[in-house]
C-alpha cells in the first residue's frame, strides 16, 4: 500500500500541471456504463446522449450521474479554452507591442533623416534621381564587380556514354552485368 505521503506529493503535481492541449487530447472516460474515449467534446457529447436515454428510461439517478460525466469534462474543456484565449490575448499584446516600437523606431530614423538633409535609402529603396535632374548614371548605390559584367554562361560540355567511358578504362564505375536466357530457363 502507498504511503499518504507519496500520494499527497501526486496531487500536488497533478494540480500544477499545465493544462496543454487538452482541447484535441483524447482522453478514457470510465463512465458507469463503461468506457468512454474520445476529446472532452466528444465525450460530453456522448454523456450528454446517454443521460437522455436514461431519462427516456425514466432512470433519473443514471441521467444524473452521466449529467454529472458530462459536467465534469465541460469544466475541463472551458478552464484549456480560457487558458488558449488569454495566450492569444498575451500573443497579440505582445505583437503590438513590438509593432508599436517598430512605429516609434521608424519615426525617430525619420527625424534624425529630416534632420540631416533629407531622407536615405532603405534596403532596396532607391532614390528617383530623374526627378531630381541628377545623372542617369549616377544611381546613388555602389557599383561591384559582380554588377560590371555578367559573363556569358558556357554550355555545359555532354558527358560521354557509360560505354565509351568503359571502353577508355574507366574501371570506378561496375560493369552491369547482362542477363542470358539460361538464367530465366
Amino acid at each position: 500500500m502507498r504511503s499518504s505521503k507519496s500520494r499527497s506529493r501526486s496531487k500536488g503535481n497533478r494540480n500544477n500541471r499545465s493544462v496543454g492541449n487538452i482541447v484535441n487530447r483524447v482522453f478514457d472516460s470510465s463512465g458507469p456504463e463503461g468506457k468512454v474515449r474520445g476529446t472532452p467534446q466528444q465525450i460530453i457529447e456522448k454523456y450528454n446522449q446517454l443521460a437522455r436515454d436514461a431519462q427516456l428510461g425514466n432512470d433519473r439517478v443514471a441521467a444524473e450521474n452521466f449529467q454529472q460525466h458530462a459536467e465534469h469534462y465541460l469544466r475541463m474543456l472551458s478552464a484549456a479554452q480560457k487558458e488558449q484565449d488569454a495566450r492569444r490575448e498575451e500573443q497579440e499584446r505582445q505583437n503590438r507591442e513590438r509593432q508599436a516600437e517598430r512605429d516609434r523606431e521608424r519615426a525617430q530614423r525619420q527625424e534624425r533623416e529630416s534632420a540631416e538633409g533629407g531622407p536615405q535609402p532603405e534596403g532596396d529603396e532607391t532614390l528617383d534621381t530623374k526627378d531630381s535632374g541628377e545623372d542617369d548614371q549616377d544611381s546613388g548605390l555602389v557599383e561591384t564587380p559582380e554588377s560590371k559584367a555578367e559573363k556569358p554562361k558556357r554550355p555545359r560540355k555532354p558527358r560521354a556514354p557509360r560505354k565509351q567511358a568503359q571502353e577508355g578504362g574507366d574501371t570506378t564505375e561496375a560493369q552491369p552485368v547482362q542477363a542470358t536466357d539460361n538464367a530465366a530457363e
